[in-house]
């Protein structure tokens, strides 16, 4: 037996703000506006969502990596068009996409209207158990899958 979808809620003092961050800017289709709470395809196919809410109270932290806190990933081979995308918007990103050889991802991190911390990623490894852009192991340098 497994899960067939998955959504994360974020939470917004301001959700018009956040809804139209998300519609407009990273342009995700709205699969269903519930009022109080709009909720959008992160990824197609209708396996991941992304829903935007009108916070009740305020955010416990502004830490995403503290208990409570949250970091939302989009995974794509796009990373770097996406930087040059979000930069020309308007939105604050780092100057530059990274390389990170502990996780083996290339990636970056921006912040939403309401303040989450959301990352672009490659996954940059061939055992990435996601769609079939995974790298292959050939292309990764001193890669190899541990056995076991």
């Amino acid at each position: 037996m497994r899960f067939e979808q998955a959504i994360t809620f974020l939470y917004s003092d301001d959700a018009e703000a956040s809804w139209q961050f998300y519609e407009e800017v990273l342009e995700l289709p709205l699969a269903q506006d519930q009022g109080t709470c709009r909720i959008y395809e992160a990824a197609p196919g209708g396996r991941a969502f992304l829903g935007v809410c009108r916070a009740r109270a305020p955010r416990a932290t502004d830490n995403p990596r503290a208990v409570g806190g949250v970091v939302f990933t989009f995974a794509t081979r796009e990373v770097e068009a996406w930087h040059a995308r979000l930069a020309a918007a308007g939105i604050e990103v780092p100057p530059a996409v990274e390389y990170s050889d502990h996780y083996r991802v290339t990636h970056f991190f921006f912040r939403d209207p309401a303040g989450y911390q959301l990352e672009v990623q490659r996954f940059d490894r061939p055992d990435w158990a996601g769609p079939d852009w995974a790298v292959p192991d050939w292309a990764v340098p001193g890669w190899a899958v541990p056995e076991g």
